[in-house]
């Protein structure tokens, strides 16, 4: 609950920049909250994975310390807005998300900005693989779920680098289901049994990607990574850090053992969780807690008094 107090903040404190156009004040105020309320709570916190340095946003930056010091050593991705554009444009599934996982056992990826990624839900294990063609895959998931090619759902990221991969979507027969930003919210919605979204393929931000696996883990479903430098600089600097530009990594390998945690509250409604509503003198938030030892997902609503939150002139 301390986690979803930190996630909760930052989701409010974003909502008055929703559709404003103003992606960076949106992501500076939802920091702020996101900081403030991490610094109470009962942990050693390494922040492996940080956000803002690829947008040159606000940041809460890769090797700060998060918590009171006191209680387990852990490591933390988080992402104070998971969808800045979607935002400031006032588009859904927008999240506020932390994972955690115990001390050292988080891949550090932050010197590479992107990453390839295939998620699904349990059934792909052992026959969709990143380094098969995107036509075998969606045939070998449809065999695997027991149903029509025609009738499979692939999420993709809305990118010109995505064009190639669409076109092979689609004359593979299956759908597509294209996102504006937000592929944490993707990659679990391909992994959840009650989700109509069978798959969530392509190049995403490397952050994301070890974010959604903490979620994969205690969801129990698939998914593979691959870096994806932009250029030589880049990849030399992966290589430097010691990653494996080559190897095509697991859940286990992006983030190891079976005690994670991963917390997202909706920013803006979304298929996932709901966005941030007023009703009255009450603020209501929706988020959703996954554990991986314990394979629990539990969702929180939360009504939050107005007053506490907004300013004189607000209420």
């Amino acid at each position: 609950m301390e986690l979803v107090r930190a996630t909760e903040a930052a989701a409010i404190r974003a909502t008055p920049w929703i559709g404003r156009g103003e992606k960076n004040l949106a992501d500076g105020a939802a920091v702020d909250a996101m900081r403030k309320f991490l610094g109470t709570v009962n942990f050693d916190g390494l922040i492996v994975i940080g956000e803002g340095e690829k947008d040159n946003a606000p940041m809460l930056f890769n090797g700060e310390h998060v918590g009171n010091g006191r209680g387990p050593a852990c490591d933390i991705a988080v992402d104070p807005i998971d969808g800045t554009s979607l935002t400031a444009a006032g588009r859904q599934n927008a999240l506020s998300v932390i994972a955690v996982s115990d001390r050292g056992t988080m891949l550090d990826a932050s010197s590479v900005f992107y990453m390839s990624k295939i998620v699904t839900g349990p059934e792909g294990r052992g026959v969709v693989d990143l380094s098969q063609p995107i036509g075998d895959n969606i045939r070998e998931l449809a065999k695997a779920k027991g149903k029509p090619v025609g009738e499979i759902r692939v999420a993709v990221l809305d990118r010109p680098r995505h064009e190639g991969l669409i076109e092979e979507i689609r004359a593979a027969g299956a759908g597509t289901r294209l996102m504006l930003d937000g592929d944490v919210a993707g990659g679990i919605n391909a992994a959840r049994y009650e989700s109509r979204i069978d798959m969530c393929v392509g190049i995403g931000g490397s952050p994301e990607g070890i974010t959604t696996a903490c979620a994969i883990k205690a969801i129990g479903g698939f998914m593979q990574g691959q870096l994806a430098p932009k250029d030589d600089a880049e990849r030399a600097a992966g290589i430097a850090a010691g990653l494996d530009m080559d190897r095509v990594y697991d859940a286990d390998d992006l983030v190891k053992g079976d005690n994670t945690f991963f917390v997202a509250t909706g920013v803006t409604d979304g298929g996932l969780v709901e966005g941030v509503r007023r009703k009255g003198p009450i603020i209501r938030t929706e988020s959703i807690v996954l554990r991986s030892k314990s394979g629990t997902i539990r969702r929180v609503v939360a009504d939050h008094l107005a007053e506490k939150w907004l300013e004189p002139d607000q209420l």
